[in-house]
């Protein structure tokens, strides 16, 4: 009755708003007594010790080619330790080198001699990073032929065949390119999977800044007609929830920590500070593949798998899990959580919808089709739907934001709820706020009026925990301060934590680049001074994408964030004359 109550309350606040592989390791060849007695007789006996000496490992694990390339980078020589673990019969070895620290880490077969892991750089501490192909998007969607024909087919059917030499064409093939770059990342290659996906990040930022100050010369006519677009969309629809359904165990950190967070708010409790931890007083499952242990009693009293760091993220995207983990009750493990599947095909079909009524509003069927068709289309939107995470919520908001962009009302508490679901829709306000002709006094007063009210719905969940300013505390240090903390190898500003030759350290460029991203929000504001929805599309896109060119840690799962208005800025007819293109 308490989950049911709090539920109600939160609904009927939200309606007002309208809103390598690690080898296995092989058993163990147990030794026989030589006494002549059978084995049927007497037991065979485990063998005792190791059977090669740590100089033998250590040698040999340097001497695997994927760490000897690696520990080039640095001239010193590093500390070696190598731990003999009897239950697998498995050498642990560890390399370390200065200021850098753990540089290599692997695993080398007692028996044998063979290196059965190799990790290194980025690898050590991210396991993502190690090429697991199928981890981020399930296997099926990750294979070459299934990536490549969506690829084409989100090509084809958005070019412009009477004008293949276009920008057009290059706006859609930068798109596609983001798939090189995910080759390298699915190989564990991340330091070229970084810089792969770098330029076309920077190119669309310049392009929708273009079409957003100057606007656009020529609105791409589509070869396909409606009804193929249309029917071909809803094909690929069918496809990414089947796909979705078929990877139960495709729920990855992100969705697993909206579950657990719709699960603390319909318990009373605020997920900041709530989320389950290692190390309590008892353990209540066995040890992983790792070692690790993942199951421990919280002090709720139940066992549950741990996600420490699950909170992270805005309110609003805890309580967009409350409806489906209401349904769908969480257990406690992180299992094929059917509340995380359900809260990611809902957003995404929500997001699909409003493209839709935007397409109808602004361009009739032919723009309505060509936008859910491009969403349906494009391969990364499936990414992060088989994924699981909660990178459809951001998004869907402000495309329902955007159908409404007329009231300020709407646009207000779009930003609000998107912005406290992922923080960077919060530099949108200022272009969202002066939409479409700038500052008008009633205008600004309803829009800051419906964000504050919007705000304030969304952080009333640290009202659920007795002392506020704690909670507070917690809520900043766990979002705002550990995303401008947070270090990580999945873009290049932070790689001079790995302090190697031949790896530069860019976070002065980096800082240079967020002030001009923030100068860049401001400006949108301003510039230009009547805007249509062309224009609010392509520079919402474009502060956006700037938001994410100069993250620290970038994936692939942001792509949908500015998706949505990169679309809509490629495909929405001008409703102003337009300034003439460079020449492709």
């Amino acid at each position: 009755m308490k989950r049911v109550a709090v539920a109600g309350a939160l609904a009927f606040a939200l309606a007002s708003l309208a809103s390598p592989v690690a080898l296995a390791a092989e058993p163990t060849t147990p030794t026989t007594a030589t006494t002549g007695t059978s084995p049927l007789e007497e037991p065979f006996a485990p063998q005792d010790g190791p059977g090669k000496s740590e100089q033998e490992v250590v040698a040999t694990f340097l001497a695997y080619p994927k760490v000897a390339r690696w520990l080039e980078r640095y001239p010193a020589n590093p500390t070696t330790d190598a731990v003999f673990d009897e239950a697998t019969r498995r050498w642990i070895v560890k390399i370390s080198s200065g200021r850098a620290g753990q540089i290599a880490l692997g695993k080398v077969e007692d028996g044998d001699g063979r290196v059965s892991e190799a990790w290194t750089g980025p690898q050590v501490a991210w396991g993502m990073a190690r090429g697991r192909v199928g981890s981020f998007g399930g296997k099926v969607l990750n294979e070459w032929w299934m990536w490549i024909p969506l690829s084409v087919v989100f090509f084809v059917g958005l070019a412009d065949w009477r004008r293949l030499r276009s920008w057009h064409s290059l706006d859609l093939l930068a798109l596609i390119s983001f798939g090189l770059s995910l080759l390298f990342f699915n190989r564990g290659e991340v330091f070229q999977s970084a810089l792969l996906a770098a330029p076309p990040l920077s190119y669309l930022l310049v392009r929708t800044c273009w079409i957003g100050f100057r606007g656009r010369a020529v609105t791409p006519t589509l070869f396909w007609p409606v009804w193929l677009l249309a029917a071909v969309a809803v094909f690929l629809g069918g496809l990414r929830v089947g796909l979705n359904l078929e990877t139960p165990r495709g729920v990855i950190d992100v969705g697993y920590a909206g579950v657990i967070g719709g699960d603390r708010i319909l318990d009373g409790r605020a997920p900041y500070g709530n989320m389950p931890v290692q190390a309590t007083k008892r353990a209540c499952g066995k040890p992983d593949a790792e070692g690790s242990i993942r199951d421990w009693v919280q002090d709720n009293g139940r066992c549950e798998s741990s996600l420490p760091r699950g909170d992270t993220y805005g309110p609003v995207s805890y309580l967009a899990y409350v409806p489906a983990t209401l349904v769908f009750p969480w257990s406690g493990k992180w299992d094929s959580l059917p509340a995380a599947h359900t809260t990611a095909i809902a957003f995404d079909l929500l997001l699909v919808l409003g493209l839709f009524l935007i397409g109808r509003r602004f361009g009739g069927p032919p723009l309505a089709a060509a936008l859910v068709f491009g969403w349906m289309a494009f391969p990364f939107t499936a990414y992060a739907l088989n994924s699981n995470t909660n990178d459809a919520i951001m998004p869907a908001i402000l495309v329902w934001g955007f159908w409404f962009s007329t009231s300020p009302v709407a646009r207000g508490a779009a930003i609000a709820l998107s912005g406290w679901t992922k923080f960077a829709t919060l530099l949108l306000a200022p272009l969202w706020l002066t939409y479409p002709n700038g500052l008008s006094r009633h205008a600004v007063a309803r829009f800051a009026v419906s964000f504050l009210v919007a705000t304030g719905l969304a952080i009333s969940i640290l009202l659920l925990e007795p002392n506020l300013m704690d909670t507070v505390r917690t809520f900043g240090d766990h979002t705002f301060r550990y995303q401008l903390d947070r270090g990580s190898p999945f873009s290049p500003w932070d790689w001079g934590q790995y302090h190697a030759r031949g790896i530069p350290d860019l976070g002065a460029v980096q800082l240079i680049l967020q002030i001009a991203v923030l100068a860049l929000a401001g400006v949108v504001a301003v510039i230009p001074q009547r805007k249509g929805p062309l224009e609010l599309a392509a520079l919402s896109a474009a502060v956006l994408i700037g938001f994410e060119l100069t993250l620290t840690h970038w994936s692939y799962l942001y792509i949908p964030w500015f998706l949505p208005f990169l679309l809509i800025a490629l495909l929405l007819a001008p409703a102003r004359p337009p300034v003439e293109e460079p020449a492709s």
